[in-house]
């Protein structure tokens, strides 16, 4: 016999109980060097239940370095939406080569999904929030559904959607931690040089954030970073970091 599906106020509740624990781990761990958060976040928060995310883009290699330097099997998520630069792939495989990770998680989007949504592979061209829902927020929500929390790369100086970005912050059940969140370009930078990490080849041609080929464009001189992405449409973000994403890992067949 199915279970029954919990009343909605149960699961609000849930969530608010996940929302404070978030609001308080930020009070006492988010004023802390990344590489600590990351640290106490994976080898006592969350042991055993957290993955990062990553799209090995323009920013990526911080990241994956001081986690390949806490735990190197920690799960790595990587969304093969279908539409990624080549360079990305090599970059990713390098990436993991370099820092040793062994446990990259593909996650693609659903076949039949696609079938009835995208069919033609043109989606991005008229609808550009659906190609993402189906490209990356459902496949995200399955790739995080088993763990209880996820790191991110995300910083506040990307964009000015982000200016207030926390440490740890409430996606519905789960936790999302951004490690990174304070840091500046020039601590971005120091570390890369300090570490010799190998950049994306795509940011010497000015792409400073990389998504999908059809919707990223290279960084016009005084723009910020993202600027880039879904340029002259108003979309700043493709939705893994917003709401959409919370209702898919509500969904029942999560």
């Amino acid at each position: 016999m199915l279970a029954k599906p919990r009343p909605l106020d149960h699961i609000a509740d849930a969530d608010d109980g996940v929302a404070a624990k978030a609001a308080g781990f930020d009070a006492l761990y988010g004023h802390l060097k990344p590489i600590e958060i990351i640290e106490r976040s994976a080898r006592e928060l969350f042991h055993d239940e957290i993955a990062a995310v990553s799209s090995f883009g323009a920013d990526s290699a911080v990241l994956l370095h001081m986690i390949a330097e806490i735990d190197r099997t920690l799960p790595v998520i990587f969304l093969d939406t279908g539409k990624h630069f080549e360079e990305t792939f090599g970059y990713r495989d390098a990436l993991v080569a370099d820092f040793g990770l062994t446990n990259i998680q593909v996650i693609k989007p659903e076949e039949a999904a696609l079938a009835r949504i995208d069919p033609t592979g043109n989606l991005h061209q008229s609808n550009t929030d659906a190609c993402c829902d189906v490209r990356k927020v459902e496949p995200l929500a399955r790739g995080v559904a088993p763990f209880r929390a996820w790191f991110t790369g995300r910083k506040r100086f990307q964009a000015s959607t982000r200016a207030a970005l926390p440490v740890f912050e409430a996606v519905g059940a789960r936790i999302r931690i951004n490690p990174l969140a304070h840091w500046t370009t020039s601590d971005q930078a120091d570390y890369m040089r300090a570490h010799a990490l190998r950049e994306n080849p795509l940011v010497a041609y000015g792409y400073l954030s990389i998504g999908c080929f059809p919707c990223t464009q290279p960084v016009q001189p005084g723009e910020d970073a993202r600027s880039g992405r879904w340029a002259g449409h108003a979309k700043t973000e493709c939705g893994i970091h917003l709401s959409g994403l919370e209702v898919s890992l509500t969904d029942a067949s999560l």
